[in-house]
C-alpha cells in the first residue's frame, strides 16, 4: 500500500529532507508551500500562505486524504492550529516537528519527556517566544488530532544538508578560508545533535508504526565532539586550517557568546551544556533512531554549500551566527 504524506513547507531544511525522506520510500507527497522556494521534484504542490486571510484555501480545496500531515512551523501556535483544525477528519495521523526548548529553563541534565514544560503557552497565542510557540504548536495539533494520533517531535539541536540557521555552514566556510580558527575548548566537549536525514527517517518510521506522544529526537548524548567535528569541517573543506584550541575561560574572558557567536559551543560544565547536550533519547533509540557518523554530516553540507553557487540561505526570524574576525584575531593574538 502506498502511503501518502501532507507536508507543511517541505522547501527547505526539515521539511526538505522528510519530503525527500518519503520520496525515497514510495511514497505520494504533497507539499503545501508559499511558493518562495522550488518543491522537490516528484511531489503535488500546493500554494498558500497561512499567515494571511483565506491563506489555506488551496489546502481547504485539495481533494484526497492523507496518511500522515508533517508540520514544522515554529510562529504563532493559531497557525498550526487553523491547519489541523481544517485538516482533521482528512488526514490519520498529526506529526507536529517541535523542539526540546518546550521543557522549562533550566532542563536538568538527563532530561526526559516527562520533564515540566514552559508555562502560557495557548493553541491559538500569536507570537511570542520560540519555546512557548512551539509549546502551543504542540497543544494546536493534539487538541485537533487527539493525543492518540498526535506525534511530537521534540528535536534537539539539528545539522546537516539545508540548514538554514547557519550554524555548521558558518564553521565549514570558517574552516574553508583556512589560517588560524579559534576552536573553543575542550576538544573531547560532548555534543548532542541529529542529522536531519536521520529526524526525517526516524519521523517516517513513527509515522508507519503508528507511534503517538512526545519523543525527544537527537542523538544520543557525546555522539560526537567538539574536536570530531571541527576536524571533520576540516577533512572536509581540505582547508590549511590550523585549529587553535582555546580554554572556555580564555573565549568566555573576551565576551564571546556561547551558542550564537560560536555556534554549537555552549561551556562545559555549565547549566547550557547540561540542558543543550544532555537529554535521555531513549525512546527514540528504542523506537528506530538511527544516527550517522559526523564525519557524513559534515561532508555532506560541504558537498551541499559547494553546490549552491552562492551563499546558504538564513531564516530571517534567526539571530545570526557567527565570530567577528576581528574578535578572532585579537583572542588569538594575531
Amino acid at each position: 500500500m502506498t502511503r501518502r504524506l501532507l507536508m507543511l513547507g517541505g522547501t527547505e531544511f526539515v521539511g526538505r529532507a522528510v519530503v525527500e525522506a518519503a520520496l525515497d520510500r514510495g511514497w505520494e507527497v504533497t507539499v503545501f508551500h508559499r511558493g518562495r522556494h522550488e518543491p522537490p521534484a516528484g511531489v503535488r504542490s500546493l500554494l498558500g500562505d497561512r499567515t494571511v486571510p483565506d491563506g489555506l484555501a488551496a489546502l481547504a480545496d485539495a481533494t484526497g486524504t492523507w496518511d500522515a500531515v508533517v508540520d514544522t512551523w515554529s510562529a504563532a501556535p493559531r497557525a498550526v492550529r487553523d491547519a489541523a483544525r481544517l485538516l482533521a477528519g482528512r488526514v490519520s495521523r498529526h506529526v507536529y516537528v517541535s523542539s526540546c526548548s518546550v521543557y522549562a529553563w533550566p532542563r536538568p541534565a538527563g532530561y526526559t519527556e516527562d520533564a515540566p514544560l514552559v508555562e502560557g503557552a495557548s493553541a491559538g497565542a500569536a507570537a511570542t517566544d520560540y519555546s512557548r510557540d512551539k509549546r502551543g504548536g504542540e497543544l494546536a495539533a493534539v487538541e485537533a488530532f487527539g493525543s492518540e494520533c498526535s506525534l511530537l517531535v521534540r528535536s534537539g539541536l539539528i545539522l546537516g544538508p539545508y540548514e538554514n540557521i547557519g550554524r555548521l555552514p558558518w564553521w565549514l566556510n570558517r574552516i574553508a578560508a583556512g589560517g588560524p580558527v579559534l576552536a573553543p575548548g575542550p576538544r573531547d566537549l560532548p555534543l548532542q545533535y541529529v542529522d536531519v536525514r536521520d529526524l526525517a527517517e526516524w519521523t517516517l518510521g513513527a509515522v508507519e508504526a503508528e507511534l503517538d506522544g512526545a519523543y525527544n529526537l537527537a542523538g544520543p548524548p557525546g555522539h560526537s565532539t567538539m574536536g570530531a567535528l571541527l576536524d571533520a569541517c576540516a577533512e572536509a573543506t581540505g582547508a590549511r586550517a590550523e585549529l587553535r584550541w582555546t580554554d572556555p575561560e580564555v573565549v568566555l574572558g573576551a565576551g564571546i557568546e556561547p551558542w550564537t557567536q560560536l555556534p554549537v559551543w555552549v561551556p562545559p560544565g555549565s547549566e547550557l551544556h547540561a540542558s543543550m547536550y544532555s537529554g535521555d533519547v531513549s525512546r527514540a533509540v528504542r523506537t528506530g533512531l538511527r544516527c550517522r557518523p559526523v564525519q557524513e554530516t559534515v561532508a555532506d553540507t560541504w558537498s551541499w554549500l559547494r553546490s549552491l553557487g552562492g551563499p546558504a540561505p538564513v531564516r530571517a526570524d534567526r539571530p545570526t551566527v557567527g565570530l567577528d574576525p576581528a574578535v578572532e584575531a585579537k583572542v588569538l593574538g594575531i
